[in-house]
């Protein structure tokens, strides 16, 4: 072979090796691997937790369970509600295991915490559980997306119907943390903006098991609307604490601002009947929503929260993403995943936009009473929709650094 045949060759090999080389550098680590972070037995384990872990599972599972040639692992993770327990599992899983997306992260600060060190590390976070708006205002990322619901899209709905149908005076029964704080917040600017009044608040610590004190208070205000600020098991009790102590419905009505089908279910419709409240997904809509449900419920004994079926669909996108990108590296991906709307039987013409917000349309529901629901898990009827350009948060509102003003 002479000189030039030889370096002919010898460039087609080196071309033939980088490809193969870029193939297999696609994902890295041999593996794309998914870190759920959850509530597995406190206050947001039953509208989250061991539900969210098999949503994400099932999506894995109707994936194919590989990408691009590659195994998908799943990794699961009890963050006890506590914020450092949260980001430690998160960094490990990061630095060690070599986790390249984390979801559901119930409870705000916790979801705070480990969307923050997702940043640090350059690895994506997909927050389902958690409702702060800040998620996507001061501490938005680059590489975080809040997916489901979020405090501003309950608030919009909740109380500006409520407030439009004569609910125009409220007392607040909420949970003294980061997420009760914020959807307070919020509610309170839709109802004094839209000419109603808040006469007072009661500050209950999370997890409560005694509503006592707090229900009386709201109960002496003689506040047409007792808004519940929490989520949850605390407001399943603040709803059994409503009926023991003869909260008229003729007279007060509780507003449920973060409420899930869970929290319906653990109450019981005599106490919870005329609850209203806004969702993002019920599983009674259609028969697209009814054939996942049901798949769900034949591994859970129970039907689907919102979060359970938006952890489900997220992360169907980011697989999804990862395949058409070709990468499961951060920066390709998380682009791929805004470029994409999403279409399923969660969100119909879902966007990502700049400041990580999945926007979809939103449900105003009331809770049916017993005579109305014709069998289990028959819940809600569905009072209006809230397209996605009024339920969330405008982008020209957002203190999202990431959003370009102007």
């Amino acid at each position: 072979m002479n000189r030039l045949a030889w370096l002919g060759a010898a460039a087609a090999l080196g071309i033939a090796t980088l490809a193969q080389g870029q193939g297999a550098e696609g994902i890295s680590d041999g593996a794309v691997r998914i870190g759920v972070i959850t509530d597995m037995g406190g206050v947001l384990s039953e509208l989250s937790g061991r539900g969210s872990a098999m949503a994400v599972k099932m999506a894995v599972e109707d994936f194919g369970g590989q990408v691009l040639g590659k195994p998908i692992e799943v990794l699961e993770v009890d963050h006890q509600n506590k914020a450092d327990i949260a980001a430690n599992k998160a960094r490990e899983w990061f630095d060690v295991q070599k986790v390249d997306m984390i979801t559901d992260l119930p409870n705000s600060a916790v979801a705070l915490a480990a969307v923050d060190m997702a940043k640090q590390k350059n690895r994506i976070a997909i927050v389902n559980g958690a409702g702060a708006l800040r998620l996507t205002n001061e501490s938005c990322t680059p590489t975080s997306i809040h997916y489901a619901w979020d405090t501003y899209a309950m608030a919009n709905g909740t109380a500006r119907a409520i407030v439009k149908k004569g609910g125009d005076s409220w007392y607040f029964l909420t949970a003294d943390y980061a997420f009760g704080h914020q959807i307070e917040r919020d509610v309170t600017e839709v109802v004094t903006s839209s000419g109603a009044k808040v006469v007072g608040t009661s500050r209950h610590p999370f997890n409560a098991s005694d509503f006592s004190s707090f229900m009386v208070a709201a109960k002496s205000s003689g506040a047409k609307i007792i808004g519940l600020a929490n989520g949850g098991s605390d407001t399943i009790n603040a709803i059994k604490s409503a009926q023991e102590f003869g909260i008229d419905p003729a007279k007060q009505n509780l507003a449920g601002l973060a409420v899930f089908i869970t929290d319906i279910h653990g109450v019981g419709l005599r106490a919870a009947q005329g609850v209203m409240l806004t969702e993002a997904f019920y599983w009674d809509t259609n028969e697209e929503t009814r054939q996942w449900s049901r798949r769900f419920f034949e591994r859970m004994k129970k039907m689907p929260t919102a979060i359970h079926a938006a952890n489900y669909s997220s992360t169907l996108h980011y697989l999804r993403a990862v395949r058409d990108a070709g990468t499961d590296a951060t920066g390709p991906v998380m682009a791929k995943m805004k470029a994409t709307p999403v279409n399923d039987f969660f969100a119909k013409n879902g966007r990502i936009r700049d400041d990580g917000r999945m926007v979809h349309d939103m449900y105003l529901m009331q809770v049916k009473s017993p005579g109305e629901s014709k069998y289990p898990w028959d819940y809600y009827k569905r009072l209006a929709t809230v397209p996605a350009a009024e339920a969330f948060q405008p982008l020209e509102k957002s203190s999202c650094p990431l959003v370009k003003k102007g």
